[in-house]
């Protein structure tokens, strides 16, 4: 592994020289940091996929226990399938442990970048001229920097631990179905996969809108109550206590129509997902059970089918939040690598 010390401020320069280009060209300032440490990058990869193979793995050998117990493949003299099922409790150790290891290996790598990033800033605070220090603006600048280094752990750490784990099991599922079923399966998972992602999307930028709304009435209604307290002597000198607690009783009516509106916007976006996820699962459930009574399928075909859908599904139920925590991590990323004598 190469000391962190050979790099030559990589995200400074990038960030000078894109500072308006975007999120992408931010991403691409903090992979030297992370390629500083390629050893452990490496390792972590290694990892990750050896945790999606254990994963499609189980519903895979759960399918062949199955098999194993069905009198139509396996004769009329049944036996417990030991070695299967032992194989099978290891799968699912396997795809923790796993899943641990990469956590462990890549952890000191997102904390270093971290570390030297902010400490390349702090330089470049020093460096900056003396009309930019004497605007006082620490208390902002402080504020910018721990939102900048959230940002870059929370934007690393998501695609590592989410984004990517989930795309590579995708792609294992769909190559195992197209491989080893009709081209309908996978074609019924790729279309699930897309509305369901379109359906997140678009819900998610309205729900960000109502959750905005809510945050500035919420704010309002704090700054009523503090106004109103700071000057109680005024308030009370001109009788006016029953106006204020009317003032602020409006702003809660308004904050609370405001988080119902917020809540049910979430009911309708769970509702979604799981109509899509539903209908998935129903489709591809019926084209398995055709498959068994016409015989080209078996049982454990069947169940293979349904823990790929359910095991697929289950980290997309935090897509919506994931998209927020991302948009948000690499908004405050962008502002850690931008120039820091310029406005924030």
């Amino acid at each position: 592994m190469r000391d962190s010390r050979s790099i030559d401020r990589p995200a400074l320069e990038a960030g000078d020289r894109t500072a308006g280009a975007g999120g992408w060209a931010t991403i691409r300032s903090l992979l030297p940091y992370l390629w500083a440490w390629r050893g452990r990058v490496v390792a972590a990869l290694a990892c990750l996929v050896a945790a999606k193979l254990a994963t499609v793995g189980v519903p895979i050998l759960l399918k062949h226990v199955v098999d194993a117990l069905d009198p139509a493949i396996a004769g009329p003299e049944l036996v417990v399938p030991v070695a299967l099922v032992v194989l099978y409790g290891l799968l699912r150790f396997a795809t923790t442990l796993f899943t641990e290891l990469r956590e462990v290996v890549f952890a000191s790598v997102t904390e270093r970048a971290v570390r030297r990033i902010s400490g390349q800033v702090f330089e470049h605070l020093h460096s900056l001229a003396l009309r930019f220090h004497l605007e006082r603006r620490t208390g902002g600048l402080t504020r910018d920097i721990e939102r900048g280094t959230r940002g870059i752990t929370t934007l690393v750490s998501f695609t590592l631990y989410s984004i990517l784990p989930t795309l590579v099991e995708i792609g294992l599922v769909l190559g195992y179905l197209v491989l080893n079923y009709e081209v309908d399966f996978a074609v019924i998972t790729v279309v699930a996969l897309v509305l369901y992602a379109a359906i997140t999307f678009t819900m998610t930028e309205w729900r960000t809108r109502l959750r905005r709304e809510m945050n500035r009435i919420d704010s309002e209604a704090n700054t009523r109550a503090i106004d109103s307290l700071l000057n109680y002597e005024t308030v009370k000198y001109f009788g006016n206590e029953r106006w204020e607690a009317q003032r602020y009783d409006d702003a809660l009516v308004r904050f609370e129509q405001a988080k119902l509106r917020n809540r049910w916007s979430l009911s309708a976006l769970n509702a979604s997902q799981a109509l899509v996820i539903s209908c998935a699962v129903a489709l591809m459930i019926w084209r398995a059970t055709v498959g068994v009574v016409e015989g080209r399928m078996s049982l454990g075909d069947l169940v293979l089918v349904n823990g790929f859908m359910m095991q697929l599904y289950l980290p997309l139920n935090f897509l919506g939040s994931l998209y927020l925590e991302i948009r948000h991590g690499l908004s405050d990323a962008v502002r850690m690598c931008c120039p820091l004598d310029q406005p924030l």
